[in-house]
């Protein structure tokens, strides 16, 4: 294969290129990155015993017993095996039962498609982001069919026949990224660092990508430190990529570790990828996701920590290398940190919640922002209101699915904003067959464990970030069942009661972090406004103030998502009694 390097890291594999890609069964057989598959997938076998040993001439097998039997596979490629015989006559051992090697080729294939499987081209010298279309067909599209092929080849070779059935899979490459060197904005030191780390321009993917992360929940908060992190290490080029992520307007240039390769990439479906105009300003914030856990210990046992360069007027997060840390919430939870801390300073009130745009039959537009903590039904309450409304919803358009911010305009009303174009949404929690309908451009996480995560675009940039005038503010309560005394849908006299609701962040935890229970948070987001209360606290005053003297509903919906059995009827019901309200609301 005519790259420079592959890397192997855990159920990783990484493949770097340069220039072209193998173009011949040839490339590939006598590739190191295939003999190093071949090595591995023995290995494993010998763990077993497994019968399948006996294509060598003993159990034990051999550096030159694989070496034998790579060009054994190499002629099979491209000829039958009674003419492999006279080729070379040593290939007779692997070829005594050809059903079982037969069985192995089978096996080494599948293998080799258990790996998550990452081709990164490095467009050096070669403008490969000028022409994604046309480098993404001669790389991952190439790869993809070449291996394809050589496997059914190489069957047919053994067994003489040829299949029935033939299925598609991707065989190749799952993700294809093409990174190029960019000239990072800010030249002082620690940032000088990242002018040799590539910047990813283009991504392919072949959905559904299902991955495994090292583990499926997230844990603890993201603290201010007083030291910035890129000081506290040295990135290699050949370990790191970055991916510039537009997160609602600000940009935030999001570094991942090859050891993370499969959660730095399945940001391309939660953040607009950051456009060449944006690269040439200073971003807003930075992200280190695989900084060496051994330079983050001296800031405790669980450090994940973001630093305030006020002098340089950007946001520094770090996230650990271990294992501990490998799942995607922490990727997205910091970054949504780093925007709302941003927000603060800037006069805006962050939410950690979603909103959303209805445009009603007769063309009548409303938004509604729902907080609260994660588990607390705000996302499946909108899908049932989605699949409730047809006879009077037109459209139902997602500004934020989880994050956002809020202003005061000149003419003193509220504007909404999001930051995500995509949703990272618990499979349990989803209405049964909705993810089977959007499988088609989905990374699903985790799928056989409980809180199994899927990614899915769910907004264009352009709607989260225009503004929208906010007419209901609701707080999610999943916890408190339904009586006289406790509606599904209750509105609150005055900005302090409303303010005691949501300052308070009530939830039933739903699995997603390690938190069980009952837990609170202050306004349900311990993503910046915990951290700097001071300056969220005034923030919040202010807008619910606002809120109350432009009179806009406030409220809270009790989705019962966090009781046993209300799991899908609670946020259906919630939906019923909310659509009622919108359609019976006069002051519009």
């Amino acid at each position: 294969m005519q790259t420079e390097s592959f890397q192997i890291i855990n159920n990783k594999v990484i493949i770097h290129i340069h220039a072209r890609i193998c173009e011949t069964p040839e490339d590939i057989v006598k590739s190191p990155l295939f003999a190093e598959i071949i090595t591995r997938a023995v290995k494993k076998l010998e763990k077993r015993h497994s019968i399948l040993l006996q294509v060598f001439p003993r159990k034990s097998v051999s550096k030159n017993n694989i070496k034998n039997l790579i060009k054994t596979i190499e002629l099979l490629a491209k000829m039958e095996s009674s003419m492999v015989l006279s080729e070379v006559p040593e290939a007779k051992i692997h070829l005594k039962d050809p059903a079982l090697l037969n069985e192995f080729i089978e096996y080494v294939y599948n293998f080799w498609r258990s790996f998550d499987r990452f081709l990164i081209s490095d467009s050096k010298g070669q403008h490969l982001d000028k022409h994604p279309y046309t480098t993404f067909n001669t790389t991952i599209g190439q790869l993809t069919n070449l291996v394809r092929g050589m496997y059914r080849d190489i069957q047919e070779n053994i067994t003489g026949r040829h299949p029935r059935i033939y299925r598609q899979v991707a065989a190749g490459a799952e993700v294809s990224s093409i990174a190029v060197n960019t000239t990072f904005p800010l030249e002082k030191e620690p940032y000088s660092q990242l002018n040799k780390i590539p910047v990813i321009r283009q991504i392919l993917i072949y959905p559904p990508l299902i991955l495994n992360p090292p583990i499926n929940k997230r844990s603890g908060t993201f603290e201010p430190v007083d030291v910035n992190p890129l000081s506290l290490f040295e990135m290699n080029s050949r370990d790191w990529l970055c991916y510039p992520a537009k997160v609602g307007t600000l940009t935030i240039w999001m570094y991942f570790h090859n050891r993370f390769s499969e959660l730095g990439h399945s940001l391309c479906n939660l953040f607009q990828l950051a456009e060449d105009e944006d690269l040439k300003q200073k971003p807003d914030a930075i992200m280190a996701f695989g900084v060496p856990q051994k330079v983050l210990s001296k800031f405790g046992n669980w450090p994940t920590v973001f630093y305030d360069d006020e002098k340089n007027g950007v946001l520094v997060g770090a996230i650990p290398d271990s294992d501990d840390f490998g799942y995607f919430g922490y990727l997205k939870k910091m970054s949504l940190t780093l925007h709302n801390v941003i927000m603060m300073k800037r006069g805006r009130m962050p939410f950690h919640g979603a909103l959303l745009r209805l445009i009603l039959k007769g063309n009548v537009s409303r938004t509604l922002l729902f907080i609260g903590d994660t588990g607390a039904g705000k996302s499946e309450t909108l899908e049932a209101l989605r699949s409730l409304g047809e006879e009077e919803i037109q459209d139902l358009i997602i500004i934020a699915d989880d994050m956002g911010s809020l202003e005061i305009n000149a003419k003193k009303q509220i504007i909404g904003y999001g930051t995500e174009i995509g949703a990272f949404l618990r499979l349990d929690d989803l209405k049964p067959g909705y993810a089977l309908g959007q499988i088609d451009r989905a990374i699903i996480m985790s799928p056989n464990q409980t809180n199994a995560r899927i990614i899915l675009p769910v907004a264009t940039h352009e709607i989260v970030t225009m503004g929208h005038k906010v007419d209901f503010v609701f707080y999610a309560n999943n916890y408190e069942e339904i009586d006289r005394d406790h509606p599904l849908i209750e509105r609150f006299s005055s900005p302090e009661k409303a303010l005691d609701v949501f300052r308070e962040g009530t939830v039933m935890s739903k699995g997603t972090t390690t938190s069980t229970g009952i837990v609170h948070s202050y306004f349900a987001n311990v993503f910046g406004p915990v951290q700097f209360k001071d300056l969220h606290e005034p923030l919040a005053k202010k807008f619910f103030s606002a809120f109350f003297k432009q009179k806009i509903f406030v409220g809270q919906i009790r989705t019962r998502l966090g009781l046993k059995g209300w799991e899908q009827n609670g946020p259906q019901e919630a939906s019923k009694e909310l659509l009622k309200l919108i359609l019976s609301e006069k002051k519009f």
